[in-house]
């Protein structure tokens, strides 16, 4: 966002150039999975040097304890926290408490909890008036679009919706959403904000696409590799 603020980083290493790596000054972890931190190393790595200020991992405290323990322990990879660049720690993290707004570059932030099989948050991020909603991988929840419909800000949702239907079983058990579960989450939403969907498995994905068409809901897209959306 603004080419300093990310939302995770399962793959931004292969999405960004150097050069635009090194002008992230923030990530924002919804939960740590690893599909959803996979290149949190190897960003850490690649802009260490290049950057005068540390970069900033930002979640709740849960999140980032799990990557404290399980990631940057100096076991699978280095603690960054404790590697100094020009006398400042290459990488500093940040708790925020759920419920509340924080600032985060030029945005303000909430994190809200959502319903997953590890600790997880959705962020609604808001921009001058404007905001957007980021579910993080969830099931069926409540809280983040209870937050997000006390708004009349919203301009766009990202929701991830992973398996097809013939999979809901799967999707129940490791709170994901399929289009059927999604069509009963959709009335729960912001009224006439534009709908991106994420987080789609592969295997699944020509099925997924052709049960989201059959939703027959103009508001919602799935999301390409290389989209550039403006709010």
């Amino acid at each position: 966002m603004n080419g300093t603020v990310c939302v995770d980083a399962g793959a931004l290493t292969d999405a960004l150039t150097l050069e635009e790596q090194a002008e992230v000054r923030a990530v924002l972890v919804t939960h740590a999975h690893m599909d959803h931190i996979a290149s949190l190393p190897f960003l850490v790595e690649n802009v260490f040097g290049r950057k005068a200020s540390p970069l900033e991992l930002v979640a709740p405290e849960d999140v980032l304890a799990a990557l404290r323990k399980h990631l940057f322990n100096d076991a699978l990879w280095p603690d960054f926290s404790r590697l100094l660049n020009d006398f400042v720690p290459a990488v500093t993290y940040r708790a925020v408490p759920v419920g509340e707004p924080f600032a985060v570059g030029a945005l303000i932030g909430t994190a809200i909890p959502v319903s997953h099989v590890v600790p997880t948050v959705g962020y609604i991020l808001e921009d001058r008036g404007t905001s957007i909603v980021f579910s993080g991988d969830t099931g069926p929840t409540d809280a983040l679009w209870r937050a997000a419909r006390a708004r009349t800000d919203v301009k766009g949702i990202f929701v991830e919706c992973s398996f097809p239907n013939s999979l809901q079983h799967l999707a129940d058990v490791s709170k994901h959403l399929t289009p059927a579960t999604l069509q009963s989450e959709i009335v729960k939403f912001p009224p006439g904000a534009p709908i991106h969907l994420y987080h789609m498995k592969p295997p699944g994905l020509p099925r997924l696409r052709a049960e989201v068409a059959e939703l027959g809901d103009a508001r919602v897209s799935i999301l390409a590799d290389g989209d550039v959306l403006d709010f």
